[in-house]
């Protein structure tokens, strides 16, 4: 057998420069072009071999099927990666049998697609994937096209953000990333929320992405509610920057649950309006307080910060005063906990990947435009995360006796 695919394959590369002589081929480009007028008559003889496997009977042999071959389908023209080709997809008497190769209504073929997607995940424009496919492929993919493939994911998507989900998730980190969107004509700033949970398991998993322009108690209860519809029942803690209105509604949807303060967040926050000169120096001094051994010591420090700080820049430390209560809360854990706490490295990495796609694309013309591109970046981002968190069975055997019963 081996052998007799080695010649089919030698009589291959023999017609094919029986037609092309090898002297006007000086380029990787011109194989291309010369491969494609062979392989469009190829990929024909490929969708007749499809039509004769599915009926169960070559063209000239004789059957008792009352189904047969019926001729062809108008041609049309579908992009493959060796660039445009015209086809005629056969077509069968009873209309049962569909092309795999060519599915009905398709301009591209199976494997197409999947390039078209992979680079609408970096977040580029239909334009830009436009130019791409032409300079790499050929083809001429209308922006229409390129929507119809991408559209394809929304079903998934939808499946995805309906997915039953754990019922306790140990820490839950809730983040912001901006990005502008069409919306009736103007340009728009709207947030991409993401909810990521640590599980029991110490896995990272993004649970949801939900796309706003208001926060308010009412918008959080419905992210929430949603968490809880789709089978969380407890969280332990709750990390997330000052969303306004979340407290309120972890409050009043998961009552056990912490709220804790993203310390990361509070230190850009404070160093925010702080001119160079001193930035490193209050940068410094915050450390007294968020890496302090107690609470007690943390709020001393805190003060004695107050008192040196607050006639040059009032609201650098007036802020952690006001927000002590949610900020304080990871004191209570050990250094293992409060590292995953406070460095949120899970949330930050995922952040930089969005961000990414901010940088090649200025504006979403939908908020699902937006959605697809944040989904298929998340995929990407997940398929890394395939360690548990460091230290994650001395940090759960702690979760289980701070909160007996619950985990």
């Amino acid at each position: 057998m081996g052998k007799k695919v080695e010649k089919e394959k030698n009589e291959l590369v023999e017609e094919f420069f029986r037609k092309n002589d090898p002297k006007n081929i000086k380029s990787m480009s011109d194989m291309y072009a010369a491969w494609k007028d062979f392989f469009a008559p190829a990929f024909q003889q490929l969708l007749d071999a499809e039509m004769e496997t599915k009926l169960g009977y070559s063209k000239n042999e004789r059957t008792d099927n009352e189904n047969y071959r019926n001729g062809y389908y108008p041609e049309r023209t579908v992009s493959t990666e060796m660039g445009d080709i015209p086809v005629k997809v056969p077509r069968d008497r009873n209309g049962e049998i569909n092309s795999d190769l060519v599915p009905k209504y398709s301009r591209t073929v199976n494997g197409f697609d999947e390039k078209v997607i992979a680079m609408y995940a970096l977040g580029l424009s239909d334009k830009d994937i436009q130019e791409q496919i032409k300079d790499i492929f050929g083809c001429n993919l209308s922006p229409d096209m390129i929507s119809d493939i991408t559209d394809k994911i929304i079903p998934e998507i939808q499946e995805w953000k309906k997915r039953r989900l754990e019922e306790v998730y140990p820490i839950i980190f809730i983040d912001a990333t901006h990005f502008h969107v069409r919306d009736n004509g103007q340009i728009v700033k709207k947030a991409a929320y993401v909810v990521l949970g640590i599980d029991r398991d110490g896995m990272k998993k993004v649970l949801d992405i939900t796309i706003g322009e208001n926060e308010s108690a009412k918008y959080w209860m419905t992210v929430l509610n949603g968490l809880k519809n789709r089978g969380v029942q407890d969280i332990l803690v709750l990390c997330a920057d000052g969303l306004t209105g979340l407290k309120e509604a972890i409050s009043a949807i998961f009552p056990k649950t912490e709220y804790q303060r993203c310390i990361v967040h509070q230190i850009r926050n404070s160093l925010k309006y702080v001119p160079y000169t001193d930035k490193k120096e209050l940068a410094k001094d915050l450390k007294t307080v968020y890496q302090a051994s107690t609470e007690e010591i943390a709020y001393t420090n805190l003060l004695e910060l107050d008192e040196k700080w607050k006639n040059r820049y009032p609201g650098a430390i007036q802020s952690w005063i006001d927000n002590w209560d949610v900020l304080s809360v990871f004191f209570k854990f050990s250094a293992e906990i409060r590292k995953i706490m406070y460095t949120t490295n899970a949330i930050e990495s995922l952040n930089s990947t969005y961000k990414r796609i901010n940088r090649n694309r200025n504006v979403f013309p939908t908020d699902m435009s937006l959605l697809k591109v944040l989904y298929l970046s998340t995929l990407k981002a997940e398929k890394k995360w395939s360690r548990m968190i460091s230290k994650w069975d001395l940090c759960l055997s702690q979760f289980r006796i701070m909160y007996e019963g619950r985990i």
